[in-house]
């Protein structure tokens, strides 16, 4: 999946000078296969083609990042708010740093965190690259039919998010 042009540029000077980007995109594209996951908790393993017909939030986060931290309580708010209306949020948990890879810490992360949805473990950085990701956090809001059609990198925007997140519950 390939994010225009514009809009990576845009998020690299707003995330270069500490502001957030999110938007609806111009041109919705097919969202990336889970590809490459070690290991998942949480769940069973998912696909996106098993999750068509919901609308999922993609939040690419690793546990010792400040800014992930920070946007989890609206992650999880979201997740427990909207999941019997169609919502599936995955955390994608790509590591920053070595300690980070391991299953273990991730777990305990969960743990702490308090988070009860899935948690794939992107240690090779698989899905970040199918996804071409550049940020932590990144947050990607899947159609029903599997299309991206709102991104957010960063902090902030949360009344933003959770607008386009109703809007596509909405549609049916």
């Amino acid at each position: 999946m390939n994010i225009p042009r514009k809009l990576a540029a845009a998020a690299a000077l707003a995330l270069a000078t500490g502001a957030a980007v999110a938007g609806p995109l111009k041109n919705p594209t097919p969202a990336a296969e889970f590809t490459g996951i070690e290991k998942w908790l949480n769940s069973e393993p998912l696909t996106m083609q098993q999750l068509r017909g919901k609308v999922v939030l993609v939040d690419f986060w690793t546990y010792t990042c400040i800014n992930c931290i920070n946007v989890l309580p609206h992650v999880k708010s979201w997740h427990e708010k909207y999941k019997d209306q169609g919502l599936v949020v995955v955390g994608v948990h790509t590591p920053e740093f070595p300690f980070e890879r391991s299953t273990g810490n991730v777990q305990t992360a969960i743990k702490r965190f308090d988070i009860h949805y899935p948690v794939a473990q992107d240690n090779r950085y698989a899905t970040w690259t199918a996804y071409n990701n550049q940020y932590w956090p990144a947050l990607y809001l899947i159609d029903r039919s599997g299309k991206v059609v709102y991104t957010h990198f960063g902090e902030g925007q949360y009344g933003q998010t959770e607008a386009a997140i109703k809007a596509l519950l909405a549609q049916k």
